[in-house]
């Protein structure tokens, strides 16, 4: 019987709106996601995952790139992607607890996506002080930028140079 280490994880980059908004509901209401996501204060019910779905669908929109959800063997695991603020593409993901182990494979394919689109001479990282293990982010490539309030918290700031 193959265990979770030896298992092929197909990662699909799919939309947020082909995703039951139930399952963004109870991803984003685990209280191990609100862990190291500081802005994430209040409740998840439809009306907040539509408008969610909504403001990113928006990104796509406006810029031609934003969050995807993230699919591993067909099943939703989280979202993430590329948002563009201001001059900046900013990279974010946000994984079911049960799929943290899968952050970075699904980053490592979403960053050769930035090298290979003209758009993006860089990415950057905003991450909050409590995480700790940024050793992942460092084998990319990313180099400390600075500590910075973005909506009244507190950031780490990276940047990872892709043109």
């Amino acid at each position: 019987m193959p265990t979770e280490a030896t298992l092929k994880h197909e990662i699909i980059f799919a939309r947020l709106p082909e995703i039951e908004p139930n399952e963004i509901i109870a991803h984003m209401s685990d209280p191990r996601v609100a862990e190291h996501m500081p802005l994430l204060t209040s409740e998840w019910d439809v009306a907040a995952v539509t408008k969610f779905v909504e403001t990113k669908e928006d990104c796509w929109r406006r810029d031609g790139l934003g969050h995807w959800a993230i699919l591993s063997n067909s099943k939703y695991v989280g979202w993430g992607g590329f948002q563009r603020e201001g001059d900046e593409w900013d990279y974010g993901l946000v994984l079911k607890p049960e799929s943290f182990g899968l952050g970075t494979r699904i980053s490592r394919k979403a960053i050769e996506f930035a090298f290979a689109d003209d758009r993006i001479p860089f990415v950057t990282f905003l991450l909050p002080p409590s995480r700790k293990n940024l050793g992942a982010l460092t084998r990319l490539g990313a180099t400390f930028v600075d500590k910075i309030e973005y909506d009244g918290a507190t950031f780490l700031k990276y940047r990872l140079e892709t043109g």
